[in-house]
């Protein structure tokens, strides 16, 4: 009785052994979702048309603070780039009674982008009405981005945020 039991449970595991080799491992199913992200992404910045949002703010010599609201925004566009960040820190030449922040509305110019293993750069220089700003967007695969803009009439100041596709109704202005 024991040996015809032994031989149906050996039958039984070679008959469910292919069907476990098929299945995917969380692993492999979390490399895949990350791998598909990182395409996802480097499409978006090699189109030229993305979205950052800010969620952190870090002036110079200061402190981070935490921005409320997903309103501050930069949209960058091949023909045109729109800016909407506060800043805090250092104004120089600034004219009393201003908005107080960083808005400007350009066309971008000297873009360069370079790609590594684990993030892509992009270089950027907007000339806004006002002043010239030169924009450094670090993307890394999964999302998540910072930026630094440098300004000839204010201290530099960086920003961390994600980088997302612009919405249907960006695109069609």
């Amino acid at each position: 009785m024991s040996v015809k039991l032994s031989i149906l449970f050996v039958l039984a595991c070679l008959l469910n052994f292919p069907a476990f080799a098929q299945e995917k491992t969380k692993k492999e199913l979390k490399a895949e979702q990350e791998l598909k992200k990182q395409k996802e992404i480097e499409a978006l910045i090699d189109s030229k048309n993305f979205v950052f949002e800010a969620q952190k703010a870090t002036p110079q010599g200061g402190r981070l603070l935490n921005l409320d609201y997903n309103t501050y925004f930069l949209k960058f566009n091949e023909t045109n780039t729109t800016c909407d960040l506060p800043f805090f820190g250092r104004a120089y030449n600034v004219a009393y009674g201003g908005d107080g922040g960083i808005k400007f509305e350009g066309i971008p110019e000297n873009t360069r982008i370079e790609k590594s293993k684990k993030k892509i750069i992009v270089r950027s220089t907007v000339k806004g009405k006002n002043d010239v700003y030169d924009l450094l967007l670090t993307v890394f695969f999964n999302g998540d981005a910072s930026l630094s803009v440098t300004s000839n009439n204010r201290a530099p100041i960086s920003y961390d945020g994600v980088v997302e596709a612009p919405k249907t109704d960006d695109v069609k202005k």
